[in-house]
């Protein structure tokens, strides 16, 4: 049995890579490895996959419709995908739009058309993005709401892979199961999220922005967290007609950004030089995840509040950029 895992060199796609090889399933793994941030990070993720029992990778973009597509011939027998690949970020959305639809919704559509291709394929899993949200303002955020008011291109794009994967699941069967992931942090994290900028810019006595001046509350879930949820999915694929589903993968509290600041503070033993600035174009207010859907279905039950993940989050960067 192998599992396809696209991303596998990004925070998420490498972690969830290596929870799979640690309970003795092939991966292979695919990812760009493009520059939207540090390329040394995203080769040290893959770095720590390199020589792993049960693990191969190949350089390629998941909108590459001929060198996906190869994969079909060259590794018949996957039997699961995990489609993480995608262009991240909703600030950058608004600077290059273009990058969102190639590789968010074309990606998407070729990692289905592969799918297609699989004849062993038992369940097709993706991210989607508690952005999909948007304006909603009945907390908390629930995969039963109206989703149709996104605040942002890389919302909408997020948004559109949900339709197009119930689509493939009701013309061709395919069990697909959407995520929409609540913002993740911890160890390995992305250099563009909150936990990162907020330490590099405390650690150099730089002035941080925090926006909506201050009332900003977030979802903040732990990576292994989101890590033990994605690979409760991939066993218990979606059924039904169509065979589709979306879960919400978040912590089920919705913390405020001056809160998460404090527990950085406290780790790090400095006090930061705060910036109020107004709400920025594409940003909301306040995640907040419902997963009673979760809990039910597939045991989802996140254990790590920010007093605990905060702390490892710092204890490795320390450890990575030797500070």
């Amino acid at each position: 049995m192998t599992i396809l895992v696209t991303g596998a060199a990004g925070f998420i796609g490498s972690s969830v890579a290596k929870a799979l090889l640690a309970r003795g399933q092939k991966v292979l793994g695919i990812d760009n490895l493009n520059d939207y941030y540090d390329v040394s990070l995203k080769e040290a993720r893959l770095a720590a996959l390199t020589g792993l029992d049960g693990f191969s990778f190949r350089k390629l973009d998941i909108s590459d419709r001929e060198a996906v597509l190869a994969l079909a011939d060259e590794f018949p027998g996957i039997t699961g995908i995990i489609n993480l690949a995608a262009q991240a970020g909703v600030r950058h959305s608004l600077v290059d739009p273009y990058i969102y639809v190639t590789s968010n919704v074309m990606g998407q559509v070729v990692m289905l058309e592969l799918a297609r291709k699989l004849p062993a394929l038992k369940h097709f899993v993706y991210a989607s993005s508690s952005s999909v949200y948007g304006g909603n303002t009945e907390l908390p955020f629930s995969v039963d709401d109206a989703v149709e008011k996104p605040n942002s291109l890389y919302a909408a794009t997020k948004r559109a892979d949900e339709l197009i994967a119930h689509t493939y699941a009701h013309l061709y069967k395919i069990p697909v199961t959407g995520l929409r992931f609540f913002t993740v942090y911890g160890p390995w994290g992305r250099p563009d999220m909150a936990a990162f900028i907020f330490t590099r810019a405390i650690l150099a006595g730089e002035p941080i922005q925090v926006f909506n001046h201050g009332e900003m509350w977030r979802d903040f879930t732990y990576i292994d967290d989101i890590v033990n949820g994605v690979v409760r999915v991939l066993d218990r694929p979606a059924t039904g007609e169509p065979p589709c589903k979306l879960y919400n993968l978040g912590n089920h509290r919705s913390e405020k950004l001056t809160d998460f600041i404090g527990e950085i503070e406290k780790a790090l033993g400095r006090k930061a030089q705060v910036q109020l600035e107004p709400i920025q174009a594409g940003d909301v207010p306040r995640t907040y995840a419902d997963i009673d859907a979760s809990t039910r279905d597939l045991g989802f039950a996140p254990t790590t509040p920010i007093s605990a993940g905060i702390p490892k989050f710092i204890a490795w960067y320390r450890e990575f950029y030797g500070v």
